[in-house]
């Protein structure tokens, strides 16, 4: 079967051609450096400029970018700092709590596989297809009078901790690189009297290495940019991250300041995805390498 494209290869053999392509390609990928990288090199730079800059030239602010005092303006006036510090703990715990729960999950529904783990399995799929706006007041109901105790979570951590754990599309990733695992290795591991905590904690897990990183990176970048739901649940400033203060802090803020803040928080979970990009498509693809 022939290949086929837009332009063929006996078209690309002409130079007009061939030029008029690579032009093409040229200019889709200016566009999307531009559309990708612009607004945050646009809020870096403006960032360094002062309120009256900003408002009176917003493409200007490529020229005068030297008011690093915004940024230790947004570390003592607005705080930042401790708005940080609330995010990598939301981010941080959230992301243990869905290692756990989809580690754990995965390892019943792939490795033990009891009878009622395809009904489980069902289950999970299924909730991808409930849009989240439906769970919301439940879910919300439930943080304020947790059953069967009777306590309220609302300004407390686990009211982000818990419900990010119960995340279906962490524990179906997790249960395609489960299965995936050779069973002559699970096998040869119950001949020789190996436990299932034991063969979790001493060959599974061990084994999943890239897909745990994968887990976790994704989790802690939706924990760090999540808006909607810790706004509900952390009313109070001493606890709320990043992305609930900013939009409160903004309005009584300088605007400089506020783009500083704005771009210390916008740029902390772009590097780490830069930083850990490769780590994340070397895990995506280790579900399909690792019986090889």
């Amino acid at each position: 079967m022939s290949d086929r494209a837009l332009v063929s290869r006996h078209d690309l053999v002409r130079p007009g051609t061939r030029i008029g392509v690579r032009v093409v390609h040229a200019l889709v990928f200016a566009g999307l450096v531009i559309a990708g990288l612009g607004p945050l090199v646009w809020l870096a730079f403006a960032s360094l400029n002062t309120t009256q800059e900003v408002l009176r030239d917003p493409f200007a602010v490529w020229f005068h970018a030297d008011e690093w005092g915004n940024y230790a303006s947004a570390f003592g006036a607005v705080n930042i700092g401790r708005y940080l510090l609330n995010t990598v703990i939301v981010a941080v715990g959230s992301c243990i709590a869905n290692l756990v729960v989809a580690s754990s999950a995965a390892y019943v529904i792939a490795i033990l596989k009891p009878r009622w783990a395809g009904i489980l399995s069902g289950a999970i799929l299924a909730t991808l297809f409930l849009p989240g706006v439906v769970s919301l007041v439940p879910l919300y109901l439930t943080v304020l009078d947790v059953p069967p105790f009777g306590i309220s979570l609302q300004n407390t951590y686990w009211a982000v901790w818990l419900p990010a754990a119960a995340n279906a599309f962490s524990i179906l990733i997790m249960v395609g690189f489960f299965r995936s695992m050779p069973r002559e290795l699970i096998e040869a591991a119950r001949i020789d009297g190996v436990g299932n905590l034991r063969m979790l904690w001493y060959i599974v897990l061990p084994l999943s290495r890239p897909i745990l990183g994968v887990v976790a990176l994704l989790a802690i970048i939706a924990a760090w940019k999540d808006y909607l739901w810790p706004s509900l649940v952390l009313a109070d400033s001493a606890v709320q991250p990043i992305s609930v203060a900013l939009p409160l802090v903004g309005k009584i803020t300088d605007l400089s300041v506020f783009l500083a803040a704005l771009f210390l928080a916008t740029i902390i979970p772009v590097l780490l995805f830069l930083v850990f990009s490769k780590q994340i498509l070397s895990g995506v693809g280790a579900t399909s390498g690792l019986k090889d």
